[in-house]
C-alpha cells in the first residue's frame, strides 16, 4: 500500500491524540493549549537519527517507543509530569505503508503507558537516513523545575540504579540490548527529587560528561570516584572479564544512552531522598568548590581521554 502524509496522519497519527482537544484532530497547522494554575509547562526536545542513535534493523516499534523514552528522561530530570507531545518524522523511501505502521504502533503503545497524547507536528520524506524528534511537554508545581544549576559545594553526587547497560547493550552484551534499545525513564523519582534534589539530569552522554554538566550549571566542581559507579549484574560479569577494570569502568561512565538520573543532594537529606526515590540510588562523588571534572579511581587519578558521548 502506498504512504503519503495525509494518510499517514489520518489513519496512523490522529489516533495517538487519544482524543485530546488540544490536538484539534491534527486538522490543524497548530495545536492550542490552556493554561494549568499553579503549574508550569516543561518543555523538551530529542531526535534518534539512523544510523546514530539506533541500528539500522532495530524494529521501529522499538525504535519509536524509544523516541519518547529519551524525551520522557529529561521529563523525569526536571521533575515534570509528561502531558504531551509534538512529532517530526523524516521517512527513508525504504518506510512505506507497514514501516510506518509499526512505528506509529510503538508510539500508541507508550502514549498509553504514559499518559501522553500527540498534539500535532510534521512528516516529510528524505532521501537520506530516517530521521525523527518529539517535542514533549510536561507539567511541574510552579517553580519547582529541578534545574541544572542548583548543585553546592558539599553536595553529594547521586545517580540512580546502574550505570553502564547502554553502551553494554549497544554492543551486544547478553541480557542487556533491550537496555539500549528500550531505555527506563526514571518518572518515578519525579516527587523525590522535587523535594530533594538542588540539581539533577538525565544520564544521556555518560555519567562523567552529565555530572560535569551539572558542576558547569552550578558554578562549581565535581569529583567522582570510578570505584563507586553501580552496575547491573550483566555488568559486573563483564567487567570481570576484562584485563584492565579502570579503563572498563571508564567505557561505561563515558558510553552513554543509560537515562538513569544523577542529582546533587545535600548530605542530611540523603537517607530521606534514598527512601523517596523509589529505586536504588548510589553516592558515586560530591561537588566541591573550583571547576572542572575530577576522577579518580581507588584513590589515584585518572585523566579520561573523553568524559562522555559528543556529537561533532
Amino acid at each position: 500500500m502506498p504512504a503519503d502524509e495525509f494518510e499517514t496522519i489520518a489513519k496512523l497519527l490522529r489516533p495517538l491524540t487519544r482524543g485530546a482537544p488540544e490536538a484539534l484532530e491534527l486538522l490543524d497547522d497548530a495545536a492550542v493549549l490552556k493554561s494549568r494554575p499553579g503549574f508550569d509547562l516543561v518543555i523538551t526536545k530529542d531526535a534518534l537519527v539512523e544510523g546514530v542513535h539506533f541500528l539500522p534493523d532495530d524494529p521501529l516499534d522499538l525504535v519509536a517507543r524509544k523516541l519518547l523514552r529519551v524525551n520522557l528522561s529529561d521529563l523525569a530530570a526536571k521533575a515534570a509530569e509528561p502531558f504531551a507531545y509534538f512529532l517530526a518524522v523524516s521517512w527513508p523511501e525504504r518506510c512505506g505503508w507497514p514501516e510506518r505502521e509499526l512505528f506509529a504502533k510503538g508510539l500508541a503503545e507508550d502514549g498509553a503507558a504514559f499518559g501522553l497524547s500527540l498534539l500535532g507536528g510534521d512528516t516529510t520524506s528524505t532521501p537520506g537516513s530516517l530521521t525523527a524528534s518529539v517535542t514533549m511537554l510536561g507539567w511541574v508545581p510552579e517553580g519547582r523545575m529541578v534545574k541544572r544549576s542548583g548543585a553546592k559545594p558539599g553536595d553529594l553526587l547521586v545517580v540512580s540504579d546502574a550505570i553502564g547497560d547502554g553502551y553494554l547493550g549497544l554492543n551486544a552484551v547478553p541480557d542487556l540490548v533491550e537496555r539500549y534499545r528500550l531505555p527506563q525513564p526514571r518518572l518515578e523519582m519525579r516527587l523525590a527529587l522535587r523535594t530533594y534534589a538542588n540539581a539533577a539530569a538525565d544520564v544521556s552522554d555518560g555519567l562523567l560528561a552529565d555530572a560535569g554538566n551539572i558542576a558547569t550549571a552550578s558554578g562549581c566542581a565535581v569529583r567522582i570516584d570510578l570505584e563507586k559507579t553501580p552496575l547491573s549484574e550483566p555488568a559486573r560479569r563483564w567487567l570481570a572479564a576484562q584485563p584492565n577494570s579502570e579503563a572498563a569502568l571508564l567505557a561505561l561512565a563515558t558510553g552513554g544512552d543509560d537515562y538513569e538520573i544523577v542529582c546533587a543532594i545535600a548530605p542530611d537529606a540523603l537517607e530521606d531522598f534514598r527512601a523517596a526515590a523509589g529505586l536504588p540510588v548510589t553516592v558515586v562523588g560530591a561537588f566541591e568548590e573550583g571547576q572542572g571534572t575530577a576522577v579518580s579511581h581507588e584513590g589515584r587519578a585518572v585523566r579520561p581521554a573523553r568524559f562522555g558521548y559528543r556529537h561533532d
